[in-house]
């Protein structure tokens, strides 16, 4: 019996001391890996803040043009919207977002979590807002209607505060 446990310690041992150094290796992978997710995610959102800095003021100007002529039926969407520089829809990055979201979620901290997919949330609806203002354009191009310079205005405008709305979020974002 003596025998027999001289050599069954030691093999428990051994195999319990793998475990411990399997796990404690697993740990540093995942931090590893998590460490570069983030700082993959922080780097996409900080491009994001930079694309809607630049692209919010040509929203505005494209608002504050269709208003200064609202009124005025002699001037088409379309010479409104060149005078202003175009229409003009932020880059929002989420690709590192997508590619934990689809293999290592488990990783990620609920809080982290929930605002990452609330913000995937917010650039699927800036970019359906987007299409649908193209699709409007599109259609209106040579109108020079009031009410269509007025729907633009407005679709505009809420692509705006939308934009400012999804810039606030990842700026509390960043700075967790």
């Amino acid at each position: 019996m003596k025998q027999l446990l001289k050599d069954v310690v030691p093999v428990i041992l051994g195999i319990l001391i793998a475990l411990v150094i399997n796990n404690w290796n697993e740990n540093r992978k995942e931090k590893k890996y998590l460490n570069q997710i983030y700082s993959s995610i922080n780097n996409e959102l900080e491009e994001t803040i930079e694309s809607l800095e630049e692209n919010i003021p040509k929203q505005q100007s494209l608002v504050d043009s269709l208003a200064v002529h609202l009124d005025n039926e002699s001037i088409e969407l379309s010479d409104i919207i060149k005078s202003a520089g175009g229409i003009w829809a932020p880059r929002i990055k989420n690709n590192s977002w997508r590619a934990v979201a689809n293999s290592r979620i488990e990783l990620i901290e609920f809080d982290k979590l929930s605002a990452l997919s609330e913000l995937d949330e917010s650039k699927n609806t800036q970019d359906y807002k987007q299409e649908k203002i193209m699709d409007f354009v599109l259609e209106n191009m040579k109108s020079s209607q009031s009410e269509k310079k007025e729907i633009l205005m407005m679709m505009v405008s809420e692509m705006v505060s939308s934009g400012k709305y999804l810039q606030t979020e990842i700026e509390k974002l960043l700075e967790e």
